[in-house]
């Protein structure tokens, strides 16, 4: 019997893949607030000489590592749009502007604690604008408890299929679930509270100005709840949103503006404290991995660590269906060719996202393709370098990864899905290189916020509230791996 049957009904949604990095100069900008999608046009294709206008006159006063046949293929295949002013925030300055300017009560969805988890995953995935639904106690109230995301849903998918891993003092209730979910019990919020991973839950009053909430979001918080004087919630802003809005209206905003050309290497920003899967693993691995480090997404790699994809929470869209829970216990790398066929099916077209930069980067580059990814990380990669036949064993100190035996790469017999391709021959793979750091929107507004004289606070302490309830069963085999980044079979 498939003891998710009853709770996921289907549901598809296309993921947004375009990307569009952006050009050595920034013309201008268009605000998306308000709108249902970013979209990026690619009417004019600009020439590679064009991209080049506007760089230093003598490359002998500032030298810069030459642009790689990678990077130059890059622009090629992705020119710049363009933008222009928008006059609505054009002479402000952007730590006035008020929070409510940036929401929209569209993008809350309401559900209550005692609403099944099956109704309340069919409204998460309605709610495509903020990826979240808001929970409160009853119909009657206005007052909002918690909130309902793809990470808390990965939780329960992993419980009722049996393969997340519950510290001692939850495994009755990850049976109970999972009984329940096999006899098609309707369970509600309330009961998967223990399971769900959560950072605080933040209010502000529309009235705010900006100023508070990227110092909120420089903190690692991911998600504000907007709310007037009444105490209702009229909007949710999250670090992506605040990202495009910078992203879109920077040429209004002198201070953040500047930021856009330097380079990822001297602005400082990102980490090499890095958590991956290889491609051959299990996808149980990776959902298991983001579920008990509380992450929005993990890197993809092949033997040779070079990134061959992006696996993230918000995936779990294409496993709501009972027939593709198969897919739970084959690799990563199968999972994400599944994504791609769906996209190309729903799109009429072919489209591979880009999830990497490297440390030459410019940070405007970086933004563009967090924005047109809807993406929280973009993975730091050197050049790329051949995968090689057999498992590599290079040298990354501080990165982890998640070793996973042969024997447990098992597959269901009689799926429908396409048979996985070697990750060489996946769209874009000639593109990647070496994975060495990751840099996320956390990081990415703590610069913002340093750089205009704010002060955030550490984000490490919301990502040690995240992991706080992380099982002894998988903490002890990350900590073993640090040291160690050999991908064993």
């Amino acid at each position: 019997m498939d003891p998710n049957s009853a709770y996921f009904r289907g549901g598809k949604e296309s993921k947004e893949t375009s990307i569009s990095p952006p050009p050595p100069q920034r013309t201008g900008s268009a605000s998306s607030v308000h709108k249902s999608g970013h979209v990026i046009s690619h009417g004019h294709r600009s020439s590679f000489a064009e991209n080049l206008r506007g760089l230093p006159p003598s490359p002998r006063n500032q030298r810069h590592p030459s642009f790689t046949q990678a990077a130059i293929q890059d622009l090629l295949n992705h020119p710049p749009a363009p933008r222009h002013h928008n006059p609505r925030f054009a002479g402000r300055d952007w730590r006035d502007i008020a929070i409510g300017e940036l929401v929209s009560k569209d993008d809350v969805s309401w559900v209550e604690m005692d609403t099944s988890v099956q109704d309340a995953t069919m409204a998460l995935l309605k709610n495509s604008s903020s990826n979240v639904v808001v929970v409160r106690e009853s119909t009657t109230s206005s007052v909002p408890v918690s909130t309902f995301d793809y990470n808390d849903l990965n939780a329960y998918i992993l419980v009722v299929v049996g393969l997340a891993h519950p510290s001692d003092d939850l495994v009755e209730l990850y049976d109970t679930l999972a009984k329940k979910a096999q006899a098609r019990i309707s369970i509600p919020l309330r009961d998967i509270q223990p399971i769900c991973r959560k950072e605080s839950l933040v209010i502000l009053q529309g009235d705010e100005d900006l100023a508070k909430a990227i110092e909120v979001f420089g903190s690692g918080v991911h998600r504000i709840l907007v709310a007037n004087q009444d105490a209702d919630v009229i909007g949710v802003l999250s670090q992506l949103k605040l990202i495009e809005f910078f992203w879109n209206e920077g040429v209004n905003f002198r201070a953040i503006d500047d930021l856009y050309p330097r380079l990822l290497h001297d602005v400082g920003v990102g980490s090499q404290q890095i958590l991956a899967v290889n491609a051959d693993s299990p996808l149980t691995e990776a959902l298991n991995l983001m579920s008990q480090e509380g992450l929005s997404s993990v890197a993809v790699v092949d033997n040779g660590l070079n990134v061959v994809g992006n696996i993230s929470t918000t995936d779990v869209k294409h496993l709501t269906n009972a027939t593709s829970l198969p897919l739970l216990q084959d690799t990563c790398l199968h999972f994400i060719s599944v994504i791609l066929t769906e996209q190309g099916v729903e799109k009429g077209k072919d489209s591979f996202p880009v999830f990497h930069v490297n440390p030459y980067s410019t940070l405007a580059h970086t933004v563009a393709k967090l924005v047109a990814t809807h993406s929280h990380r973009m993975w730091i990669v050197e050049s790329a370098s051949p995968s090689p036949s057999a498992p590599g064993t290079p040298s990354l100190g501080p990165t982890v990864f998640v070793p996973t035996p042969s024997s447990s790469q098992t597959s269901f017999t009689g799926s429908h899905f396409p048979s996985v391709p070697p990750a060489s021959t996946l769209p874009g793979s000639h593109l990647s290189g070496r994975l060495i750091g990751v840099v996320t929107l956390t990081d990415i507004l703590n610069l913002f916020a340093k750089s205009t004289g704010l002060n955030p606070s550490d984000p490490s302490e919301q990502r040690a509230r995240r992991r706080r309830s992380s099982s002894s069963s998988i903490r002890p085999s990350l900590e073993s791996s640090r040291a160690s980044i050999d991908i064993r079979r």
